[in-house]
């Protein structure tokens, strides 16, 4: 069983199963989704739909971005729908033929998104922790919004951490060692990554359906 994550999706529909079918996922993987799978890019309404269709016989864990906190609110007040439009939130409701037909178990996935998980050597967050708290006590800003942050100390468990959220236009997943970011840039013309997370192996794909390989390194 591999435990594979997957960065920052926005989107990015053709990137993610170039990906799906250059890994491959199978039957075996567990996929852990690292948040904002939506906004930005141009097919959000296909992203859930791929990730409702693949969790029905798969495994699959999908985190909470700042970006389905920010549709969420939109979805409930009418205020808060412009802030969702000026950060991605268009091409988002372009995908729902202009926002009217948001099916109920589109609505249910943001809900049920999930601030962490976590297995016996590894924590995956959509932002960062604060490595002082428990996981238990870590606050929306930490786990949605902060940055990441590579002279941070370890988390006080002993795991890595692995986040999205800060995207590396250079296309390079990054790690310190105890923290380690995949957030590639999918969205801005870089590249979807998917991190085997014993293995430190990694595939990249472009919305183009390009593919590469790499390993991470430490530094």
């Amino acid at each position: 069983m591999r435990v594979l994550a997957v960065g920052d999706i926005h989107g990015c529909f053709h990137a993610l199963t170039a990906l799906a079918q250059a890994v491959p996922f199978t039957d075996y993987d567990v996929l852990v989704t690292l948040g904002d799978h939506v906004d930005r890019g141009p097919n959000s309404r296909e992203v859930i739909d791929w990730l409702l269709d693949w969790g029905r016989s798969h495994q699959v864990v999908c985190l909470r971005g700042n970006h389905e906190i920010i549709m969420m609110d939109a979805l409930k007040d009418r205020f808060a729908l412009r802030p969702w439009l000026e950060v991605g939130g268009m091409a988002t409701m372009e995908s729902y033929q202009g926002g009217k037909a948001i099916p109920p178990e589109h609505r249910a996935f943001l809900e049920n998104t999930l601030p962490w998980w976590e297995t016996d050597t590894h924590i995956f967050v959509h932002a960062s922790v604060n490595p002082a708290l428990p996981m238990e006590k870590q606050t929306d800003p930490d786990l949605y919004w902060k940055r990441v942050d590579f002279s941070a100390p370890p988390h006080l468990s002993g795991k890595t951490v692995v986040c999205g959220h800060s995207a590396h236009k250079d296309g390079v997943p990054k790690s310190n060692g105890h923290l380690t970011c995949i957030d590639t840039w999918a969205y801005g013309g870089g590249w979807l990554t998917a991190l085997d997370i014993s293995a430190g192996v990694y595939w990249q794909a472009r919305e183009s359906g390009e593919i590469r390989r790499g390993v991470l390194e430490e530094g």
